[in-house]
């Protein structure tokens, strides 16, 4: 199954995204990603005002196969969380570029998008699997 990726979206190696809207980043996981994990059970984020360290863990999605950490794609402060992921974690598996978003971080360094792999280059590497 070949993926489709938005092309405005930032991506990491460990398979989370980092989408630029406006001053903000919106922050969630790839479609690739979630097929990986299978049927998502649980969602674990921050809550609002934490401070994130690009690369470190934020939080964890749990499937029916495994529990997996996810890791901050960029640096700043969680200005929101969508709390109907945390509610209904499907929401998660049906629109992961969309409605299933995790996080709103305000950027401490808009620059480290630029570090991130772009969405051809992303594709290129998930699909070749």
């Amino acid at each position: 199954m070949a993926f489709e990726f938005p092309a405005a979206y930032r991506f990491a190696d460990s398979h989370e995204y980092a989408h630029l809207d406006g001053e903000l980043i919106r922050v969630g996981i790839s479609a690739f990603a979630v097929d990986q994990l299978g049927d998502i059970v649980f969602v674990d984020l921050p809550d609002v005002g934490a401070s994130l360290d690009k690369g470190t863990s934020f939080g964890s999605v749990e499937s029916v196969k495994a529990v997996e950490d996810m890791y901050a794609p960029i640096a700043g402060e969680v200005v929101e969380r969508n709390e109907a992921v945390l509610a209904s974690p499907e929401e998660l598996q049906n629109d992961p570029h969309g409605a299933g978003w995790l996080l709103v971080v305000r950027p401490s360094d808009p620059a480290q998008l630029e570090s991130l792999l772009d969405s051809a280059t992303y594709s290129a590497k998930v699909n070749a699997g």
